[in-house]
This record gives structure tokens, sequence and C-alpha cells, in this order.
């Protein structure tokens, strides 16, 4: 299928739903006018109500935003300008189910207000950072939450461990100042163990982070002594718990006590939705 034809081309073209399906064995990623009905299938069909996605295009953005409809509206910023070029971190959310109440975006650099890469990095690096509140939850209170969207680089782990970095520093300050959860979802190209492990290492508290930029610590700092081992909670090999739970999963028993906070249906990260395919963790928050 042509990659340079529109969403209404694409949709026309889909086959009728009553013939078998023939497997034409393809392999490697397929053009983006091919691959985004299905993304916006998976995403409607797991029924989140919030959705984070890498590598994503500002005409990838666009297209997922016409696909998904009027019930869906997204955040986020082309990482290479703060406008529209390069790659975007965007967040996906259900108009209907949660409000947003902020957001912005800083990158991963020694220069985080402005767009900037780091020393060695095969490329700029962002985070999406937004607060929402659930419009109803269980418990029938408002329950606010803050999502960190990001994409660690691929080549750099100095740039790895000084993102991770920033990140845990953000999320700890979310964390204080809305005495509410944090989620963390993206590709950080770093595995829990291993030459690459230097971020995941770092969110989760197995080793100390690196200096980072004065002023973003000073913006983002918390008074001394406040949370105290702060770390981020790897959720990513829990299991599934319920066929609404997107990515999210936990074990009985296991959950952190904020997790419990969130109804079923929450969270859904699709990794490689845009390009092909990078490691993808969700995480929450805790003391």
């Amino acid at each position: 299928m042509p990659n340079n034809i529109t969403v209404q081309q694409s949709l026309s073209s889909l086959p009728d739903p009553l013939v078998q399906p023939v497997y034409l064995g393809y392999s490697g990623e397929q053009p983006w006018s091919t691959r985004r009905i299905k993304v916006a299938q998976h995403l409607l069909a797991e029924s989140p109500v919030l959705s984070g996605f890498e590598e994503a295009l500002v005409r990838q953005v666009d297209d997922l935003q016409e696909l998904l409809g009027d019930e869906w509206s997204w955040i986020g910023v082309g990482r290479d300008d703060g406008v529209a070029a390069g790659e975007f971190n965007p967040i996906f959310y259900k108009n209907s189910a949660i409000t947003l109440i902020s957001n912005d975006t800083f990158w991963l650099s020694n220069t985080p207000f402005v767009p900037s890469g780091f020393p060695g990095a095969g490329s700029f690096r962002i985070c999406t950072a937004a607060r929402f509140e659930l419009k109803t939850s269980p418990s029938g209170q408002p329950v606010r939450f803050s999502h960190l969207e990001t994409h660690l680089d691929d080549q750099s782990d100095a740039q790895r461990r000084l993102g991770a970095s920033m990140l845990l520093y953000r999320a700890r300050y979310e964390a204080f100042t809305t005495k509410s959860p944090v989620i963390l979802t993206g590709d950080f190209n770093s595995e829990s163990t291993g030459n690459t492990s230097g971020a995941y290492q770092i969110v989760t508290g197995v080793i100390p982070p690196v200096a980072i930029n004065e002023t973003f610590a000073q913006k983002y700092a918390v008074p001394n002594g406040a949370l105290p081992g702060f770390v981020l909670q790897d959720l990513k090999g829990r299991r599934r718990a319920s066929p609404s739970l997107a990515t999210t999963r936990r074990t009985p028993g296991s959950t952190a006590r904020a997790t419990r906070r969130f109804s079923r249906g929450l969270i859904s990260c699709l990794a490689g939705a845009m390009g092909s395919g990078p490691r993808m963790l969700i995480e929450l928050g805790r003391r």
C-alpha cells in the first residue's frame, strides 16, 4: 500500500470482514498508511483512557487524532524545535474520562528548557509531562495523577543515565506536589541488567542518579528530607489482571498502594506503534 495516501483511502482499502483474510508473509516494517488503522483499532479495542507513544511524527499524530475522533485529545511537541519538527512523545487521553490540568515538555539534556541534545546522543530526547484528573472513580472522589512519557537515546548510555535521573527527579516533585500517583511510560532503550541497564537501575533505585542541570534541579526541588528513597516500581512484567487493562500488569498482593486508586482500563502504552517496536516499561512512583 502506498504511504502517501489519506486516512480515508486507508479505510476504503480495508478488506470485507466477511472474507477470510490471506496471510501474505509480510516481514519488516510496513508503511504507516497500513499500520495506522491497526494502531487505532488496537487502542479502541483495549478501551484505555490514556495512552503514551514514542517515535511519532506530526503526520502520525494527526492521523491518529482523525481516526480516534473528537472523543480523544492529545498533548505533545516535536522534539527538534518544540513545535512540530522531529519525533513527538504524545499523550492521548479520552475526554469523557480524563480532564487535563496542565502539561509541559522538557529536554533530557544539559539545557532542558530549550530544544537541545546531549553530547554524543543520536537524537534530541524529550519528556512530555502532564497532570490529569479522572472524572469518575470507584470512590466517587476526584483522583489526580501525573504522567511522564519519554524516549531515551539508543546510542548514548550517558544520555540515558542523565535522562533517567531527570525523570526520577521530576517524578519525585510531582509526587510531593500533588500527593498523587506518578506514571512513567516510554521507550528507555535500557534493560534491567547488562551494559544498557544504567537508566533502568537509576529510576528503580538500584544505583544513584547522576548530576543534572542546576536550573532544572531548583525548579523541581522538594524540601530537604521529603520523600526519602523515592523510586519507581517496574510493572512491565506483571500478569495481566483484566482484558481491559491494556499494558499495565500486576500480580495479586504486589500492587503499590497508589496503583489501587485507579480503575481498570486506565493506561495503554503503544511502544513501537509508530516505529519498529522498541521496548517499553510502565512504572508508578512510590515511597
